[in-house]
C-alpha cells in the first residue's frame, strides 16, 4: 500500500506530513514510557525496557523483510504485510508506530518504494492508522477474553485483520481530500476495501503466527501479553540472632538450620534464573534476525510478482495518471536490487539482506537512544558531592 509521488496533491501531502511528524513526536514520548516499563528481570540486559529496546529494532527489521514477501490474493493482485498490528502487540503502540515509520523511511530512501513527498501519507496511513486501530481492537478483545496465552494469539489475528481495511478506508479519505485524478470515490472505496479485506487475512495469519510463536517461548517479551505472566517474587523472613528469644533458624539447602539470614539463601537460589532468561531472550533475538535475513535474502525471490492492492486499484481506476518519478530512482538499491549485479536472484537477495541490516541498525539505534534518555530522566539530576557544597566544608 505504499503511495507513490503524484497520487496526492501538495497541500494534502504537506498536511499529512505534519500529522505524521506530530504522531512520531508523540510516539517518541510514549515509547520512552513503553521502553521504560518492566516485566521483571531476565531480558536482554535485565529490565523489561532494556530487553524491549533491541526487540523493537528486530521488529522493524522483521517487518521490512516480510513486506518483501508479496503473496497472491485474487485476480492478478498481491498483498504484503503492513506490520502495524504486529509491531503494536509485540512492543507497544507508540513503539510500534516508530517501528513501521523506520521501515517506511528506509524503503523510501534506499529502495525507492513509496514516494518521498508521500512519506507523510504513508506514515499516517500505514504506521499510525494500522497501529492505533489494531491495538484498540486487540485491547478490547483481551478485556472480553479469558486471561490466557491463546487469547493473545486470537486477538492479534482479529486486530490485524481489521487494521488492513481500516488503512484502505483511511487512504480513500486522504484521496478524497487531495487526489490528483478525478475518479469516483465510490469505486475507489469499494475496490480498496474489497481487495484489502483479502489482504488482511494474510496479514492476520502472519501476525498471529509470529505473536503466537513468541508468546509460546517468552510471553514476557510480548508487550500485549503483559499481565498474563507473573513476576517472580522473593519473600524473606527476618531472623533473630542465634540464641535470642524467639529466634528461628534460617533454612539451608540441605534442610539444616543455621543462624544466617534467609534473604541471602533465597537470593542465591533465585540467582541462576536471570542469566538463563537472558540467554533465552538472546536466542529469541538471534532466531528473529535469522528469520528476517532468510525471508529477505532467500524467500523474497519467490514472492508474487503481481501488483499489490493499491497498485492494482490505481491501474484499474486511473488513480495513477499523474504518478511522478521517484526522487531516489537512481539509488543503487532501487526496486530491491543491487545495481550492476546481473543475476536477479543474487541481486534481490543482497538487497534484502542490506535492507534488513540497515533497518536493524537504524531501528535499534533509535530505540537504544530513547531508552537511554528514559533512564536519564528517571535517574534525575546527578547528586553533587558534599565537598562541593559550601555548607559541607
Amino acid at each position: 500500500m505504499h503511495v507513490p509521488d503524484g497520487f496526492i496533491d501538495a497541500p494534502v501531502s504537506v498536511a499529512t506530513g505534519v500529522v505524521a511528524a506530530a504522531a512520531v513526536g508523540v510516539s517518541l514520548r510514549g515509547a520512552r514510557r513503553e521502553l521504560g516499563e518492566g516485566g521483571g528481570s531476565g531480558g536482554l540486559g535485565g529490565s523489561g525496557g532494556e530487553r524491549t529496546a533491541p526487540l523493537a529494532g528486530l521488529v522493524a527489521a522483521f517487518i521490512f523483510a516480510v513486506q518483501m514477501l508479496n503473496f497472491p490474493v485474487a485476480a492478478g493482485t498481491s498483498g504484503h504485510l503492513l506490520g502495524g498490528a504486529l509491531a503494536a502487540i509485540l512492543v507497544g503502540p507508540y513503539t510500534g508506530v516508530l517501528c513501521v515509520s523506520v521501515v517506511l523511511l528506509m524503503q523510501g530512501v534506499l529502495f525507492a518504494d513509496g514516494g518521498l513527498t508521500a512519506l507523510g501519507v504513508n506514515i499516517t496511513d500505514m504506521a499510525v492508522v494500522t497501529t492505533v486501530v489494531a491495538y484498540a481492537v486487540f485491547r478490547g478483545l483481551l478485556k472480553l477474553a479469558p486471561k490466557r496465552r491463546r487469547s493473545v494469539t486470537v486477538a492479534s489475528f482479529v486486530a490485524a485483520l481489521v487494521s488492513v481495511p481500516a488503512a484502505a478506508v483511511a487512504f480513500t479519505g486522504i484521496y478524497a481530500l487531495g487526489g490528483t485524478a478525478h475518479v469516483s470515490l465510490d469505486k475507489v472505496f469499494t475496490a480498496m476495501v474489497g481487495v484489502h479485506v483479502l489482504i488482511g487475512i494474510g496479514e492476520a495469519a502472519i501476525t498471529a503466527l509470529t505473536v503466537g510463536a513468541v508468546v509460546a517461548v517468552r510471553p514476557d517479551l510480548v508487550y500485549g501479553a503483559r499481565g498474563l505472566t507473573r513476576t517472580l517474587e522473593i519473600r524473606t523472613v527476618a531472623v533473630a540472632a542465634p540464641g535470642a528469644p524467639g529466634a528461628r533458624p534460617a533454612p539451608q539447602a540441605g534442610g539444616a538450620a543455621s543462624g544466617g539470614a534467609a534473604a541471602p539463601v533465597a537470593a542465591a537460589a533465585a540467582a541462576p534464573a536471570a542469566p538463563a532468561a537472558r540467554r533465552s531472550a538472546r536466542r529469541v533475538w538471534a532466531v528473529g534476525v535469522a528469520a528476517a535475513l532468510l525471508c529477505a535474502g532467500v524467500v523474497s525471490f519467490y514472492a508474487s510478482a503481481n501488483p499489490d492492492g493499491l497498485e492494482k486499484v490505481a491501474a484499474d481506476n486511473g488513480i495513477d495518471k499523474k504518478t511522478e518519478d521517484h526522487a531516489a530512482q537512481d539509488s543503487p538499491l532501487a526496486d530491491y536490487g543491487v545495481k550492476d549485479v546481473t543475476d536477479a536472484r543474487l541481486s534481490g537477495g543482497l538487497a534484502g539482506v542490506i535492507g534488513v541490516g540497515a533497518t536493524l541498525a537504524v531501528g535499534s539505534g533509535l530505540f537504544v537512544v530513547v531508552r537511554r534518555r528514559t533512564r536519564k530522566a528517571a535517574a534525575g539530576p546527578a547528586a553533587v558531592p558534599a565537598a562541593h557544597h559550601p555548607e559541607g566544608v
